[in-house]
């Protein structure tokens, strides 16, 4: 398959451009009212600084109870610092860390992943679904033993996936099994994690340590919250010193209530788990609602809340000139659509509305 590169460039034209109906990313959502809530709270009084304020504990003692494990949890402020500190912690500068050729920290991170390690090397692996296998694994790790090659230690995972595929728990021991073959830490990219756990109804905790999981970044970013993602570590000692990571990459907030109180939001009464069943529903209703349109293929099966759609170049161009935003593969007619935590049911048929005259138009010219 050709390597994706994402675009969110809006084309212009002739045309008048309607205002925006943003589908692009779940990172286009507001805050959820939960999250909002207790960040207003937290504003009510001043309080420590640094992460020794009441919230910090209070977020990190629900994520305990959530994960049924004594983890070690960090607050850091987006996606790229969780992921590429939390691999530095796995490696030294002379390791490699196996991924997939789409990961995200790959294709979108701008080497933070190398930078905050000092050198370690990333060493994708080509397979099917957007899914590192057993097998693909393997074949890295077992390429070359010589001093001359980066030593592998670390495979990243991202559930779901970068094309909206999940692993399953069997496939996830599956890998745990291969790394202990070779002395593998693994890491869990779960930017979608919440939307995973959501659609294959299983817990947080059989999700990542009872399948092998050392180190998860959770996202609070595209699950209802302002900015804030949490990282947690199942192995209390591969967190030694994380908190000087931290401090030195910029990512130690003075005013750390802010990035954790919203969190209690998400975490009490399971909103998380709503919020992500609600936008993989709204993912499901708008592959179902374009299954019967002729022009339009299915790249990917939806199994989270992302759904990618075959659809010709003058019929994108008709949906940019109603105003939908989306991601495309560059030199493809793929396109992406991924629903939110406030994603209408409204919005979805609209969508799949002008799918529909898109597709007429175009077969008409």
């Amino acid at each position: 398959m050709t390597t994706p590169v994402f675009s969110n460039t809006v084309a212009t034209s002739d045309i008048a451009i309607a205002s925006p109906r943003f589908l692009a990313s779940d990172n286009t959502s507001g805050i959820c009212p939960e999250a909002m809530h207790y960040l207003l709270q937290a504003n009510e009084q001043d309080d420590l600084a640094y992460g020794n304020d009441v919230w910090t504990e209070r977020a990190s003692s629900h994520f305990r109870t959530l994960f049924e494990a004594d983890c070690e949890i960090f607050f850091v402020f987006n996606g790229t610092a969780a992921n590429s500190l939390a691999l530095a912690s796995l490696c030294q500068s002379y390791h490699g860390v196996i991924c997939h050729q789409l990961a995200h920290i790959e294709t979108d991170e701008c080497g933070g992943p190398e930078f905050f390690s000092n050198g370690s090397k990333l060493l994708p692996v080509d397979t099917p679904m957007g899914k590192l296998t057993p097998e693909g694994i393997a074949s890295v790790v077992t390429r070359r033993n010589d001093i001359h090659y980066p030593r592998p230690k670390v495979v990243s995972i991202t559930q779901a996936t970068e094309v909206g595929t999940l692993y399953s728990l069997e496939e996830l021991q599956a890998i745990r099994e291969v790394a202990d073959q070779h002395d593998l830490r693994i890491h869990m990219d779960g930017a979608r994690f919440a939307n995973a756990c959501a659609s294959l109804n299983v817990t947080p905790a059989e999700m990542t340590w009872k399948a092998g999981v050392d180190v998860l970044c959770f996202s609070g970013t595209k699950n209802g919250l302002a900015f804030g993602e949490a990282i947690v570590f199942f192995d209390r000692e591969l967190a030694r010193d994380f908190e000087y990571r931290c401090k030195q990459a910029g990512q130690l907030a003075s005013k750390m209530r802010f990035v954790s109180a919203p969190w209690l939001g998400l975490l009490e009464n399971d909103v998380w788990l709503a919020n992500a069943r609600h936008a993989n529903a709204m993912a499901r209703r708008l592959v179902n609602g374009v299954r019967d349109i002729e022009g339009v293929e299915v790249m990917f099966p939806v199994q989270a809340n992302s759904v990618f759609l075959e659809v010709p170049a003058l019929a994108q161009q008709y949906l940019r000139d109603c105003g939908w935003t989306f991601y495309t593969f560059i030199g493809e007619g793929g396109v992406r659509f991924v629903c939110s935590w406030n994603t209408s049911e409204t919005l979805i048929d609209a969508l799949v509305a002008d799918l529909r005259q898109a597709l007429a138009q175009h077969d008409q010219q």
